[in-house]
C-alpha cells in the first residue's frame, strides 16, 4: 500500500498524543503525523496547505471550538469540501447526541470512541489506515 500523505490529527491532551504516536509506530504507520492542539491552528493549516492530506482525525471537546465546529467549517469552505478529506472524530466524548449531530449535520467518514486498552486501539488505528488505504475516494492520490 502507499504511504503517500500526511494524518492531520487534531489532539490538546499530551498524554493521548504520546499513547497514539506509540501506537502508530507499533502498526508500523509511516505517514507523517501533523498535530494540532486546536481545531484554529489545523483549519488555518487545511486552508493554505497544498500537501495531500490522507486523513483528518479530531477530538470532539478542545478549547474554544469543538470537534464539531470545526468540521461544520471545514465542510462550508468550498476548497476544503472539494478535496473530500477523510474525517473520522476519535473522542473520549462519544454521547448519542454528538453522533448523531456529526452524522446528520455534516459530512464525517467514522466516529471512534477512544479505547483505555492498548491492544484494542492498535487494532482499531490499523483497521482505519488499511481501510483509508484501498477506498476509492475523491481525496484519493
Amino acid at each position: 500500500m502507499s504511504q503517500s500523505g500526511a494524518v492531520v490529527i487534531v489532539e490538546d491532551d499530551m498524554d493521548d498524543r504520546i499513547f497514539l504516536s506509540q501506537v502508530f509506530k507499533e502498526i508500523n504507520m509511516e505517514r507523517e503525523v501533523l498535530w494540532f492542539s486546536s481545531t484554529s491552528e489545523a483549519f488555518e493549516f487545511l486552508k493554505t496547505t497544498s500537501r495531500y492530506i490522507f486523513l483528518i482525525f479530531s477530538d470532539i471537546q478542545l478549547p474554544a471550538e469543538s470537534g464539531l465546529e470545526f468540521k461544520q467549517k471545514i465542510d462550508a469552505n468550498p476548497r476544503l469540501r472539494r478535496k473530500s478529506i477523510p474525517f473520522v472524530f476519535y473522542s473520549t466524548s462519544a454521547s448519542q447526541r454528538d453522533v448523531d449531530d456529526a452524522y446528520t449535520k455534516m459530512t464525517i467518514q467514522g466516529f471512534f470512541q477512544k479505547l483505555g486498552d492498548y491492544d484494542e486501539t492498535k487494532m482499531l488505528m490499523k483497521t482505519v489506515f488499511d481501510y483509508w488505504d484501498i477506498c476509492k475516494h475523491p481525496n484519493k492520490q
